[in-house]
């Protein structure tokens, strides 16, 4: 009982202290960095399906830069039921911007590609025609900041890095958003520490989707979009790839930043964790238990422990909690919530543990994950 007892407290340790600080969310914030040079040319990439509703939003944003060059925008609309195409040429028209965005009718879905990356690759195709010095890969719900881009380019150019990412700030308004969001940025850090992906001495290697900034020559030398046109966490295999050739990877985040998707049911966040978990286990029924009884001992044992009724594993499973309450608060701060919500991630964890279950179920019933009317990760 009392070598059990210890495990969680012993795990908390470990994390806190040998796990590349992840939890530190000061030691993550992008630095106010300034590029060193504003005359770099910048192509931003947009793939979009079905998002009339927030499509304007980024492209203002983009086109509001404060930046010298001009940005070319390309939005891809990949076949959209709605007004997407529309809404992005309007909100350039507001702006008097019209001939910086160019909106390119996506193509049908080609075999053996994931929708966003067959809608990324015609984009990428046709702004390599401009030869951008860089290229901005951004989701369509992404409010960016009037300095992202200095900043971006700037860290590019101070860290030599051939990758930048930004993890934006998510929503966090809705009572769905505020228990399981922070949660969620917390979890990915854990799997993929920030310090850990910068070092050239460690393999981890992850992004963020929503915005990444590469450039050309690292896309070119790992094979462009196509070498990673399956894989349904583009992101971080877009990273992996890129430092396996050799280049360099930051993400960090940003509070300046921010998604305008808003996620207004506990449903919609377990459908949006659901989409992708058991892939993130490589579909391995080993790994989902394994990955079940570490969330167990690490999340829910020390709460259990406190109302064990037995004096020495209480005083270790609180010992535990307490550690787990730490390492939480820097991220709901980051996030402007009470404090009180630190002590609430052994239910998020638990939640968390559903989706992963629900993931795993979807996959072996062969209907996988779906986003914007299509299905990914099937089973083959």
């Amino acid at each position: 009982m009392l070598l059990v007892a210890a495990v969680p407290l012993a795990i908390w340790a470990y994390l806190l202290t040998a796990r590349g600080g992840f939890w530190r969310v000061s030691k993550s914030l992008a630095p106010l960095a300034q590029a060193s040079s504003e005359s770099k040319k910048i192509a931003v990439v947009i793939p979009a399906r079905d998002e009339e509703a927030v499509i304007g939003d980024t492209v203002r944003s983009l086109l509001r830069q404060n930046w010298r060059t001009p940005l070319d925008v390309f939005v891809v609309d990949d076949n959209s039921s709605d007004r997407t195409a529309k809404a992005a040429r309007k909100a350039a028209e507001e702006l008097q911007r019209s001939c910086s965005l160019t909106v390119l009718s996506g193509r049908p879905l080609a075999p053996g590609w994931t929708g966003k990356l067959w809608a990324l690759s015609q984009g990428v195709e046709r702004a390599l025609e401009s030869r951008p010095d860089f290229l901005l890969f951004t989701d369509a719900d992404i409010r960016h900041d009037s300095e992202s881009l200095k900043a971006l380019v700037g860290i590019a150019d101070e860290n030599r890095c051939d990758l930048v990412s930004f993890m934006v700030k998510l929503s966090c308004s809705t009572f769905p958003e505020q228990a399981l969001i922070p949660a969620f940025v917390f979890f990915f850090f854990q799997l993929y520490p920030p310090a850990w992906i910068y070092s050239r001495t460690k393999r981890t290697a992850g992004a963020a989707g929503g915005c990444v900034l590469i450039r050309p020559a690292a896309l070119l030398a790992i094979g462009g979009v196509a070498s990673i046109r399956g894989e349904v966490i583009d992101d971080c295999a877009l990273a992996r790839a890129v430092k396996m050739k050799g280049g360099q990877v930051w993400l960090g985040l940003t509070p300046t930043t921010h998604s305008t998707r808003v996620y207004a049911s506990f449903g919609e966040v377990g459908a949006m964790i659901a989409r992708t978990a058991f892939n993130q286990l490589h579909h391995s029924s080993v790994l989902l238990v394994g990955t079940l009884f570490g969330l167990l001992f690490t999340y829910l044992l020390p709460v259990i422990l406190l109302f064990s009724g037995r004096t020495i594993p209480a005083v270790l499973g609180g010992a535990a909690y307490s550690l787990m309450t730490v390492a939480y608060w820097p991220m709901v701060r980051f996030y402007g919530l009470p404090a009180y919500w630190a002590l609430t991630l052994p239910l998020a964890a638990v939640f968390y543990m559903g989706a992963t279950v629900v993931s795993a179920i979807r996959y072996w019933k062969g209907v996988g994950g779906n986003w914007k009317g299509r299905a990914q990760d099937l089973a083959q």
